[in-house]
Formats: structure tokens, C-alpha cells, sequence
């Protein structure tokens, strides 16, 4: 197949350059409120600018390791907001990586997932997708939940919430290990599992409708993704005080980050998600989704647990009771939804009711 040169839309090439830029004159600074907040536009350009570019060098390269550039791309994304504000923030924030983590779990499994469904089938009346490959991510998807959120809950080793130094590691190496495996399943293996289905139940041949970028223009985004990574992890570091500071303020709970900052970095594939339903290829939106939270937790906890070697204080995993009944009543909605390789409305209202209760929960807990 010939490639073709990609035209990097204007923003996505300003973004990067002007977050550096932005990060040279603020550094080590404290930042009034107008301020922070031109910086914090920047700063979200700058992570979808960076998502944008790892996606381009992702389809340059293929599959499987396009697929682990992106992830790895937006985990250092993720995990770079997430240290930055534990390391700015009390006592409270040591609940920020369990309530990022789970809050990507529920807009990807709920939100997005009910979206797309509800996209579909308002166009087709009943949307196909195949069991075999989306069963298979929801069963990975689950265990990793419930070895990173659930089972801290539960453990006695240490007192709270949370899994002693060895319970970390080994929930971090089966983490990665169980996301591999899922990569190599989903891109080699079994691959044809994860390929849409069109409207007469038919496999299509292939997900892509387009040609692989040149070689100029994944150089290009490659060294455009590593200059967004550096203004994200540094604007990131500079704006922690003042997110800190208006949380305060506002009286709202530590979750509410953790909402934002999901949904910032969940925001380009949660398009990229509808454009696929709106084509008929849900299967593909199923695919982000769903792979999307098993990056965020197969390679998000790993990370945290070697950072928290030299993070101070404790690391809290654990969900509360209210988090725990949203996680299994996702799981079991979710699995009701998937086994049939079909879904209608009902299906997309049923998702779209949890994602909104899980939102109204977070901001009134």
C-alpha cells in the first residue's frame, strides 16, 4: 500500500511548540488565577496535540507496536497529571490515581460505549459487533479492575485501602502481564475477532479506510509528540498548586479531578469512537473504548507502583462502597451487552443511566 503525506492541522503543530514556550516563562512560578487559567488551555491542547501525534506514528509503524506507542504516549500523559498533583497536593490527593483510573473505567465502559450504541443504533436500528473479541476485553478488563480497585478494599496487610509493597508488585506485574497478553491477542493472534462487522453481519476485511502516513510525516508528529510530552509534564507540575487551590475553594471533592482528568485524556478517543459508529463500524468503537481502560490500568498502575517508591505517602487503590456497586453493576451491564453481538437503544440507555449516575455521584458523593 503507497503512503500518503498527512497535513498536520495548524493547532496540532502550534500547541506543543507554544506549551514549551509557555513552560520557559512560568517556570517555578506562582500563577495568579487569570493566568492559571491561559495555562490550562494550553496545557489541553497541548495532551490532545500529543494524543493526535502518537496516534499518526502509531498507524505509521502498524500494528502491534503502534497500538503500544499510543498507549504508552497517553499513560505518560495520565500518570505525568496524576504525580504532579500528588506531589503538590495534602493527604487528600493520595486518592488521585485509584479515582483517575476509575473514572476512565466508567466514561470508556459506560459513556463512551453508550454513545457510540446509541449513535449506531439510531442509524441502523440494531448494531453487530462480534462477541468473540469484545468478551475477550471485558473479561481482561474486569480482573484487572478487580486486582487494582477492588481487592485493596479487602486485603489485611496494611492498615486502609491499600496493598502492602509486595501486593502492589504483584498486582503491578499481572497488570502488565494481563495487558500484553490482550495486545498480542487483539493485534496477532486473534486479530480477525476485532474486525467490524457491516450491517449484514458480514466481517469487513479491514478496520483502516486509509492509507499509513508518510514517513516525513510520522518523524514530524514523533518529534512534535515528544516536545507535548515535555509541556504537558512540565505545565502540569507548574498548574498542580492552583487546581489544588481551586478545588479548595470550591468545595468540591479530590474525585472531581480525577473526573477532569480522564475525560481530558480520554477526549480524542472517545471522537475517534464516534466517528467509527457513525460509519457502522461499532465494533471499532468498542475496540478504543475498551482498550482505552485497559491501557489506562495495565499500564498506569505499573508506573505508580514503581513511582511509589519515592512518592511520599501512602498510594490508596481501594474503591469505596459507592464506587465498588457502580464497578459490578458496570461489569454486569456491560457483560449482558457484549454477549449478544448485538444491542439496540435499550442497550445504549442502560450504559448512558450508569455513566450519568457515576458523574452525579462523583460531584455529590
Amino acid at each position: 500500500m503507497a503512503t500518503t503525506t498527512v497535513a498536520q492541522p495548524r493547532w496540532t503543530v502550534v500547541s506543543p511548540v507554544a506549551a514549551v514556550l509557555v513552560l520557559a516563562v512560568v517556570w517555578d512560578r506562582e500563577l495568579p488565577g487569570p493566568l492559571a487559567a491561559v495555562i490550562a488551555v494550553v496545557l489541553g491542547l497541548a495532551v490532545l496535540a500529543g494524543v493526535h501525534h502518537a496516534e499518526v506514528v502509531a498507524l505509521r509503524v502498524g500494528e502491534p507496536f503502534g497500538s503500544l506507542i499510543l498507549a504508552v504516549a497517553v499513560t505518560v500523559i495520565e500518570v505525568s497529571l496524576i504525580v504532579a498533583l500528588i506531589l503538590a497536593g495534602d493527604a487528600k490527593t493520595e486518592t488521585l490515581a485509584r479515582d483517575t483510573v476509575f473514572a476512565v473505567v466508567m466514561i470508556t465502559c459506560n459513556g463512551i460505549v453508550g454513545v457510540c450504541l446509541l449513535i449506531g443504533a439510531l442509524h441502523r436500528g440494531v448494531v453487530l459487533f462480534r462477541p468473540e473479541g469484545v468478551t475477550g476485553a471485558l473479561a481482561a478488563l474486569a480482573s484487572l479492575a478487580t486486582l487494582s480497585l477492588v481487592l485493596p478494599t479487602f486485603t489485611t496487610s496494611v492498615p486502609g485501602p491499600r496493598y502492602s509493597a509486595v501486593q502492589l508488585a504483584f498486582a503491578a506485574v499481572s497488570a502488565i502481564t494481563l495487558y500484553g497478553l490482550f495486545v498480542f491477542v487483539q493485534t496477532v493472534r486473534h486479530r480477525g475477532y476485532f474486525l467490524p462487522l457491516g450491517p449484514d453481519g458480514a466481517v469487513l476485511a479491514d478496520d483502516d479506510d486509509f492509507e499509513p502516513p508518510s514517513g516525513r510525516a510520522a518523524a514530524t508528529s514523533l518529534g512534535l509528540l515528544l516536545v507535548s510530552l515535555v509541556g504537558v509534564v512540565g505545565l502540569a507540575k507548574t498548574l498542580s498548586p492552583s487546581i489544588e487551590d481551586l478545588v479548595k475553594t470550591a468545595g468540591a471533592p479530590i474525585t472531581v479531578v480525577g473526573v477532569a482528568i480522564a475525560a481530558l485524556i480520554l477526549l480524542p478517543e472517545a471522537l475517534a469512537a464516534a466517528r467509527a459508529a457513525r460509519v457502522d463500524r461499532v465494533q471499532t468503537s468498542l475496540n478504543l473504548a475498551y482498550g482505552s481502560a485497559l491501557a489506562s490500568i495495565g499500564l498506569t498502575i505499573p508506573v505508580l507502583a514503581v513511582a511509589s517508591i519515592w512518592l511520599e505517602g501512602p498510594l490508596t487503590l481501594g474503591l469505596g462502597p459507592t464506587e465498588l456497586v457502580l464497578l459490578a453493576l458496570t461489569i454486569v451491564v456491560s457483560s449482558l451487552t457484549v454477549l449478544q453481538g448485538r444491542a439496540t437503544v435499550l442497550q445504549a440507555g442502560v450504559h448512558l443511566s450508569v455513566f450519568a449516575a457515576f458523574i452525579f455521584l462523583a460531584f455529590s458523593p
